[in-house]
């Protein structure tokens, strides 16, 4: 039975581009999987505290050595990365934050990005343990941020998301922009907005089920 993780990290929830664009790639993939699992993981209604000494000394001593406290640690990251591992496929809605992802997806990438659990080294060359998943990116940005535009070198979201995602072993990746969403503020409609990248999300979603070629 197929499994697709759901994440959002946008605070914005109704007014949240990236979370209808992500609601909207959900109901594609649940009337393609009527049998599938969605795991909903809302990463503004999950406590993630940031990793501190205490966290990484947990994370490096022997897993049959840990003492309950820090079993306890890492409750969480054990939790996030059993979500990772169960899913076949990921959908993950990104506000640009101030040029980069928000604070509360960082938070989440420190809590599942470990050594041993989701990445190696072998000979001392790293190694992507999260092997055949497919994820969808759908990022939302307040200005136009696009190849070739004026201010392209200001986008540092898609390249990092590429890297530390790839580094973990998941290399089939898409990364669908919604840009300009600055102009709902200023009276756009968000119909009309909406349209061209609900409509990349649907095509996306046939393709990953491998309904267009």
């Amino acid at each position: 039975m197929p499994t697709l993780l759901h994440i959002d990290s946008s605070p914005l929830y109704g007014r949240s581009v990236s979370r209808e664009l992500t609601g909207a790639f959900v109901a594609d993939w649940k009337a393609a999987h009527p049998d599938g699992t969605v795991v909903d993981r809302d990463l503004n209604s999950t406590s993630i505290p940031p990793i501190d000494g205490g966290w990484i000394g947990a994370v490096y001593t022997p897993e049959e050595a840990r003492t309950p406290e820090q079993k306890d640690l890492l409750t969480l990251s054990e939790s996030l990365i059993a979500e990772l591992e169960q899913a076949d496929e990921y959908v993950i809605g990104v506000p640009m934050h101030n040029f980069g992802v928000p604070s509360v997806l960082k938070l989440w990438i420190d809590q599942i990005a470990r050594a041993g659990k989701t990445f190696s080294y072998a000979d001392g060359a790293p190694k992507g343990l999260l092997t055949g998943k497919k994820a969808t990116f759908v990022i939302a940005t307040g200005g136009n941020y696009d190849a070739q535009t004026q201010m392209a070198s200001f986008n540092f979201v898609e390249p990092y998301l590429r890297s530390v995602f790839g580094f973990l072993g998941v290399t089939d990746a898409t990364f669908l922009t919604a840009g300009g969403t600055m102009a709902l503020n200023q009276g756009l409609d968000r119909v009309a907005f909406l349209a061209p990248h609900l409509q990349a999300v649907h095509t996306q979603a046939q393709v990953a089920q491998g309904g267009v070629a």
